[in-house]
């Protein structure tokens, strides 16, 4: 899982930029009816978001962080589900944020609710059981983001293009909204530049079963999902269970924008965001770090000397599972753009 300290550091940030409307203080925290389990969350209170941002461009970008109840999801009697208190959560969701998110900020006014998500101990005994997350995102979770969803179409977006991403169980629930969501909200559909659904699959089922979804082919096509895991040659050879890939997974190549298997030297990776020890600061760094994909398995490989970043017990041994954005930052942030100019050159 995500290192404390990065994410601790990336609150720092993030709190003394004032990026965030719930970082000053225990007052400011998240509210959830705790006493109303099957209650959603109230999306007009500005502290359930986090973050909320003013809105200077027209293309909006809505974010789903990953699984980041964790260490203490497993602790003798913890809920399923996060409450939205939940600090390893809230200093989690800040830092994907900064790792993550924020690659759509360039482009895009950036949304993202706090939601309760599954805890990582009831995600991996879910998926273990039913091959899938949708059981555990079908409660709790999914009450949250459709009326996230809800007060962001009919109270914030007012008509304008939009993103719909997220990454691990952010992504799982990208696909659920896809599935469900937008099943009854076409006239919202036909807005979507793009879903990056990064760290989940997308399989052939789901594109069978659901006809209006359409899967990427290239670096500009819109009204698509973008999608893909980062492994090493290891998992791979072992054919390692990852709870986020999915029998008949689809993933595209983050660095030559391909679905097919033509290698992509490192030289096409535009810039890795990473964690400067020394400086304790993000920066953009260029490292051999190169991308295949591979069709049998649906994942994107990487030969990268950087060591694995992932808990072997849930992705395998050799996973890049929290680097999925990160290794290949500018790369999506510079697909981002090209999509949103072929979504408004149309």
């Amino acid at each position: 899982m995500r290192n404390l300290k990065k994410l601790m550091l990336a609150a720092i940030l993030i709190c003394g930029t004032s990026v965030f409307t719930a970082c000053s203080s225990n007052d400011d925290n998240p509210k959830n009816p705790e006493s109303e389990k099957t209650m959603a969350t109230d999306y007009s209170v500005k502290t359930n978001w986090l973050k909320f941002p003013k809105v200077t461009k027209d293309v909006d970008a809505f974010y789903i962080y990953s699984t980041l109840y964790v260490e203490s999801s497993f602790e003798e009697g913890a809920p399923d589900y996060a409450p939205l208190n939940n600090v390893e959560m809230i200093l989690g969701a800040m830092g994907e944020y900064v790792t993550n998110a924020s690659v759509f900020e360039e482009s895009c006014n950036v949304f993202v609710p706090w939601y309760r998500q599954s805890g990582m101990r009831f995600a991996s005994e879910t998926s273990k059981k039913h091959g899938s997350l949708d059981p555990a995102l079908a409660g709790i979770s999914y009450t949250d983001i459709k009326a996230a969803l809800d007060y962001y179409f009919e109270k914030c977006n007012n008509g304008r293009p939009f993103i719909i991403a997220g990454h691990s169980q952010g992504s799982a629930m990208v696909r659920y909204v896809l599935k469900n969501y937008f099943k009854e909200h076409q006239d919202y559909y036909q807005r979507m530049v793009a879903a990056y659904a990064i760290g989940y699959s997308i399989t052939k089922d789901d594109l069978a079963n659901y006809q209006y979804l359409k899967f990427a082919e290239g670096e500009s096509d819109t009204g698509v999902i973008i999608s893909y895991h980062t492994e090493g040659p290891k998992n791979v050879e072992e054919n390692a269970h990852n709870v986020a890939v999915l029998a008949g997974g689809i993933s595209i190549n983050p660095l030559n924008w391909k679905r097919d298997e033509t290698y992509a030297p490192a030289s096409e990776n535009k810039g890795s965001l990473r964690l400067n020890e020394k400086t304790n600061e993000y920066e953009i760094q260029h490292l051999d770090i190169d991308a295949k994909v591979n069709l049998a398995r649906g994942v994107v490989v990487t030969t990268t000397t950087i060591p694995p970043s992932a808990d072997p017990k849930f992705f395998g041994p050799a996973s890049y599972h929290e680097d999925d954005y990160p290794f290949f930052y500018n790369n999506i942030k510079e697909n981002v753009a090209k999509r949103i100019a072929a979504y408004k050159a149309k």
